[in-house]
């Protein structure tokens, strides 16, 4: 078992920054992948970003977002800068045990956090 533990969320100006945290616990030997998904009101959970040996990210957010891992704290970041009101949404931090594969799909993804919101204000 492997469990998430999502921090960081809130309320924000437009132009602003926050970085949210995930903590992982558990079986993390068989992880593979960590990615970071949201879900705004009246849309599907869609990708945001994803670490494993490389770091990939949406186009919607590319520039702007940055993942990064703390391997020795078993931590798992997410930087995000320039925010926007369309950024506005609950985000979630995820895990799965598949090497390769699709990282972009919620789908693959095995573990989930309660999710943290993220407000942005015009």
């Amino acid at each position: 078992q492997v469990q998430l533990v999502e921090s960081g969320g809130g309320l924000v100006q437009a132009g602003g920054s926050l970085r949210l945290s995930c903590a992982a616990s558990g079986r993390i030997f068989s992880l593979d992948t960590v990615g970071w998904f949201r879900q705004a009101p009246g849309k599907e959970r869609e990708f945001v970003a994803a670490v494993r040996g490389s770091t990939y990210y949406a186009d919607s957010v590319k520039g702007r977002f940055t993942i990064s891992r703390d391997n020795a704290n078993n931590m798992v970041y997410l930087q995000m800068s320039s925010l926007k009101p369309e950024d506005t949404a609950i985000y979630y931090c995820a895990a799965k045990f598949s090497s390769g594969g699709s990282y972009y799909r919620d789908s693959q993804y095995d573990y989930w956090g309660q999710g943290t919101q993220v407000t942005v204000s015009s």
